[in-house]
């Protein structure tokens, strides 16, 4: 072979080898976003809700608690106002929780996304 025709066949290899990385990231991208089709604005509505509600819940019935202890034996001090904020503590404690949960589930899920890149990347 000639040194042209060499040159070339190089060139069509690594044009080659580029459509076929540039194929297999949009592959990526488009498994990715079928996964994670269900997580849309519903979701983050979703999670919000969550977050509110799991503050919201607790408090409640520890205020209904208070009210309860209250009006069963009367005392100087408020049983509703303390069981409000005990209440609402755990109610942050609980969606604390929810919302850390949901960020390692994230942060899991985009480190496991720049391992198979550079995976992917070195062959």
């Amino acid at each position: 072979m000639t040194e042209d025709a060499t040159n070339k066949r190089k060139q069509e290899q690594h044009a080659h080898e580029e459509f076929t990385r540039q194929v297999s990231v949009k592959q990526r991208r488009k498994l990715r976003a079928l996964k994670h089709s269900n997580q849309n604005v519903w979701f983050g509505l979703g999670m919000f809700g969550l977050v509110g509600w799991s503050v919201a819940v607790p408090a409640l019935l520890f205020t209904s608690l208070g009210i309860w202890l209250d009006s069963a034996s009367p005392s100087p001090r408020s049983w509703t106002l303390m069981l409000l904020i005990v209440g609402t503590g755990l109610g942050c404690l609980n969606a604390w929780h929810w919302v850390s949960k949901e960020r390692k589930e994230i942060e899991r899920e985009r480190h496991n996304n720049e391992n198979r890149k550079e995976e992917n990347d070195a062959s």
